[in-house]
């Protein structure tokens, strides 16, 4: 009889396979940009386990080409990560009672692991077990990813130009997936009315923080009005 644990890994592996496809490509290019840069092979690696943060990699390469001060680095970071908090707040009700798993869960709390576990309406003991693992699967992948463009990179010069967008195109695949999975799309609808709200008021370089503000907002709004009145 397959334990519950090994249940739990075995969906896990089965949601993550689009995030493996885009996480391959996109840690890749990130290993590419990396060693076109100067910087030895066993940094990729180093990066993606400690930052284990996308596009903040990307951004770092050039601060740390650049020689920026501290305090610079810092709050760049906080502000291409600042989505993370909206995150994590959201998260607070299913990471609860997740014991030893949960330093883990909070610190490989990426997009696409977030959009995977938000929705998710499983139940039961193995539900920690099986957040762990897409957690741990979707990291593995990104690993996997900046070692393999890290190593090719210094090997195969070739044009780098375009290549973070992979990141859009696994998006658009998350969010499909989403929908079809999904009877209710009102979340999704609400999150392009506000992304493109944001986009037209404030433009491509400053949309993300207000557009996230807007979305928690109005989702916070409407789960009020869903909850029934005590007595």
């Amino acid at each position: 009889m397959r334990s519950p644990r090994l249940a739990a890994a075995r969906r896990a592996l089965l949601r993550t396979l689009p995030v493996f496809a885009g996480y391959l490509g996109l840690g890749f290019g990130f290993g590419v940009i990396l060693r076109t840069r100067g910087y030895p092979v066993w940094l990729a690696p180093v990066m993606a386990c400690t930052m284990y943060a996308g596009s903040m990699q990307y951004v770092a390469v050039d601060l740390l080409s650049g020689g920026v001060s501290l305090l610079t680095a810092a709050v760049t970071t906080l502000m291409v990560n600042a989505r993370h908090l909206f995150y994590g707040v959201s998260m607070i009700g299913q990471y609860k009672g997740a014991g030893w798993r949960k330093p883990y869960l909070m610190f490989a709390l990426t997009d696409e692991t977030y959009s995977l576990l938000c929705g998710d309406q499983t139940a039961g003991p193995a539900r920690h077990d099986y957040y762990f693992f897409v957690s741990l699967f979707d990291q593995c992948y990104w690993i996997l990813g900046c070692t393999l463009g890290a190593a090719v990179g210094g090997v195969l010069p070739f044009p780098t130009k375009g290549i973070d967008f992979v990141l859009t195109a696994l998006f658009v695949t998350i969010v499909v997936d989403q929908w079809r999975a999904n009877r209710n799309h009102l979340p999704v609808l609400i999150g392009a009315a506000a992304a493109a709200l944001s986009l037209l008021i404030f433009g491509s370089d400053n949309m993300l923080i207000p557009a996230m503000l807007l979305i928690a907002v109005v989702l916070t709004l409407l789960r009020k009005k869903e909850v029934p009145a005590d007595g």
